[in-house]
């Protein structure tokens, strides 16, 4: 099931990336005391008392001189309240209530969407400042009082985000329909691809990147079964992500990732690997997605009988931090291959749901661990008691050992691959767990 996406939204320098980083546990998000630090979208995991939800952190809303104050805001706002269930609005106590929140507030408030009032740098323990009352004057109802540094207040504010979200599981008639996302770089041929197998130009295409801004689903039923096509937007460079428009369309890309089972990479055959394709890549592999490299606009690249092995191996090292996804060349223009897509899209997404038994783990286990002895230091060696499968959509292993501090990165890697090569799990990431004996549940 895709995760809720809930935004943080509001002017700059009032804190949004110091609460997302708190929120989220980590520090993803880039903090400076500079207003627009944030110029690229950052996304986190965020669970509250077991519910999860996707959360991300925008670029403060500025008003710009040439589209006037309220254009500008009028923009960004209705993008981000397209696209999320629940909005965060955070203002900033020190500065009070200012022109640009009145507006922000105004706009959120008249799009229906669930908004909580995050007032940040509340940073004293005790009774609430005089100032915190001034902010009911945005309108938005019930106000929550917030430390995006000490994270004081932080435990209310996700629980009033939590009910207003749905953590229901989607009832699909039609579980067999494969949701399909369809990511990469600007220009790599996304919509040409999605428009070859609807049988009809549905999406935009022109040469200038950045021409598809929404992520638009198409329904697909044929010989190889039911599927549903999301083309998504480009992910650009971080430098390139300017236009408000083209930030909040990041947010719906990887939205499409959260909502699918398969994830399609484009690449452009004509220019190869480049550094965001393994951006884009990483998250869908991140997301536990199942995944298949395509490799498009095969039919003009210059080839001979070894350019396709050549390129294959290529790209096997660079996408080395997911060597199980399957490569295959295609070309949408002329349809090359494209059957050989749907076969494999329902391959994937099989071993992405493939659940093994128990015994057939052990006894995996105790033939792996007798070919290579598991690592030992200063004398004591780990032993693994046992491992079983914990869950699908990405398979996941849980291994009781003994010290948890003994099963080094390499012997996991080991193990996957015995994993890997007994029963496949071709075009999907696995996960493995690692708890020491006492540790519970």
């Amino acid at each position: 099931m895709a995760k809720p996406i809930v935004a943080i939204v509001g002017r700059p320098n009032v804190g949004k990336s110091t609460l997302f980083n708190k929120l989220v546990g980590q520090r993803l998000s880039i903090v400076e005391d500079t207003p627009g630090v944030t110029r690229d979208r950052i996304y986190g995991n965020c669970e509250w008392q077991d519910k999860r939800f996707l959360l991300v952190d925008t670029g403060g809303i500025e008003p710009d001189n040439d589209a006037g104050l309220l254009a500008h805001i009028r923009q960004q706002a209705e993008l981000a309240i397209d696209t999320a269930q629940c909005i965060i609005l955070v203002t900033d106590i020190r500065s009070g209530v200012t022109a640009s929140d009145t507006e922000i507030a105004r706009m959120l408030i008249r799009s229906g969407k669930p908004v909580v009032l995050a007032v940040n740098k509340c940073d004293s323990l005790g009774a609430p400042p005089l100032e915190l009352y001034d902010f009911y004057s945005l309108g938005i109802g019930e106000l929550y009082p917030v430390s995006s540094v000490h994270g004081h207040g932080t435990g209310d504010l996700l629980e009033a985000v939590c009910s207003h979200l749905s953590f229901e599981e989607e009832n699909t008639e039609d579980q067999d329909r494969i949701p399909v996302a369809v990511i990469g770089r600007p220009n790599v041929g996304k919509s040409s691809l999605v428009n070859y197998i609807l049988g009809e130009s549905r999406m935009i295409v022109a040469d200038e990147a950045g021409t598809t801004r929404d992520a638009i689903d198409a329904e697909v039923d044929n010989q190889f079964g039911s599927f549903t096509f999301i083309d998504t937007a480009g992910l650009r460079k971080k430098g390139k992500v300017e236009d408000g428009v083209e930030r909040y369309a990041v947010i719906r890309s990887l939205a499409a990732v959260e909502r699918a089972r398969v994830c399609v990479i484009l690449i452009d055959a004509t220019v190869g690997f480049t550094e965001q394709d393994s951006k884009v890549a990483g998250f869908a592999h991140e997301q536990g997605k199942a995944c298949i490299i395509a490799v498009n606009k095969w039919d003009a690249v210059d080839k001979d009988d070894k350019t396709m092995d050549t390129m294959r191996k290529k790209l096997m090292n660079d996408f080395s931090f997911m060597s199980y996804a399957p490569i295959l060349f295609i070309s949408a223009k002329t349809g090359q291959r494209v059957d050989r897509l749907f076969e494999l899209i329902r391959y994937v997404d099989g071993q992405n749901a493939l659940r093994i038994t128990t015994g057939m783990l052990n006894d995996l286990l105790a033939r792996a661990t007798a070919r290579v002895q598991p690592p030992s230091d200063k004398g004591k060696r780990l032993k693994i008691f046992y491992i079983t499968q914990a869950s699908t959509r990405p398979p996941t292993f849980v291994a009781f050992v003994n010290a948890r501090q003994l099963f080094h990165f390499s012997y996991q890697r080991y193990l996957e691959n015995q994993i890997r090569a007994t029963f496949g799990l071709e075009g999907t990431p696995i996960r493995i767990l690692i708890r020491e004996r006492g540790e519970g549940r």
